[in-house]
């Protein structure tokens, strides 16, 4: 166990998300670092896909991330290919 030095703004955040979903900051900060570390670690999943893995391993009981961060963990099913989200940029000549 360590201590982990962040922002201000990213304290308020965690403060904010994690009275509004009952964890403590603690819980969330993990919560936000398990899932920003299988979505770098398996880009291809949403974040869906990513809850149904978590709960997966925790079934399977719990989550290894070193296992993770080694690939041997099963990716989640892929879901259907999802239409690309527009970012409501358009510009004339930008392509």
């Amino acid at each position: 166990m360590g201590i982990v030095k962040i922002s201000d703004p990213m304290h308020e955040s965690l403060r904010i998300a994690s009275q509004a979903l009952s964890r403590s900051i603690n819980a969330q900060a993990e919560h936000w670092m398990r899932i920003g570390l299988l979505s770098e670690l398996y880009p291809d999943l949403d974040h869906r896909e990513i809850c149904r893995l978590l709960i997966r391993a925790e079934q399977a009981g719990g989550l290894d991330l070193a296992s993770a961060a080694a690939g041997q963990l099963e990716a989640a099913p892929t879901a259907p290919p999802r239409p690309a989200r527009s970012t409501g940029h358009h510009s004339k000549g930008m392509q």
